[in-house]
């Protein structure tokens, strides 16, 4: 497992937002005893509120969104150079309703530091965020060739603006 260290946000953003593009990221969290991660390829990094936040989407069909509608906290596991590809694919297609994906996939988790929720471990960037918004996409807001492209089955995101409270990295 590599050892992370803290780190500011700004300097691993963009190697976040390529390996979102590239192969996504694992979105991790805890509600009492039960976890669950997905893998995700949108997120959205920036300031709000005069904080760091990361905003993830999650469809309103999927396990994780149970669970994160009722969290407190969510990370963002980032591996890099092509790691856990296999295990990438394996989270963004199979629901933790039916299967164990940790056990699956061989994934071990990582204690949050300053998040009830934990991280994936072997990722090169974490990120523990704690919500601060919940915000249900409105379809009449949509641009016509958002939806008609992204949501022509109704399942829409909610948005899920996280303070980044600590981002660890491995030393370069």
């Amino acid at each position: 497992m590599p050892k992370l260290k803290e780190v500011d946000l700004t300097a691993v953003t963009a190697k976040i937002i390529t390996q979102l593009g590239q192969g996504g990221a694992f979105l991790t969290v805890a509600d009492d005893d039960r976890v669950n991660t997905m893998t995700v390829g949108w997120a959205t990094l920036g300031r709000m509120w005069g904080k760091p936040v990361c905003v993830v989407p999650v469809r309103c069909s999927r396990y994780t969104r149970q669970l994160i509608q009722r969290a407190a906290s969510f990370s963002l596991s980032v591996p890099l150079a092509g790691a856990l590809e296999t295990e990438l694919d394996y989270c963004g297609s199979k629901s933790g309703r039916e299967v164990d994906k940790f056990s699956q996939c061989g994934l071990k988790l990582r204690p949050g530091i300053a998040i009830n929720s934990p991280a994936i471990a072997g990722c090169d960037i974490v990120l523990e965020c704690r919500i601060l918004h919940r915000q249900t996409l409105e379809p009449l807001n949509l641009a016509p060739e958002i939806n008609t492209k992204w949501y022509a089955d109704d399942d829409y995101h909610i948005l899920f603006y996280g303070e980044v409270i600590k981002t660890y990295a491995q030393p370069q």
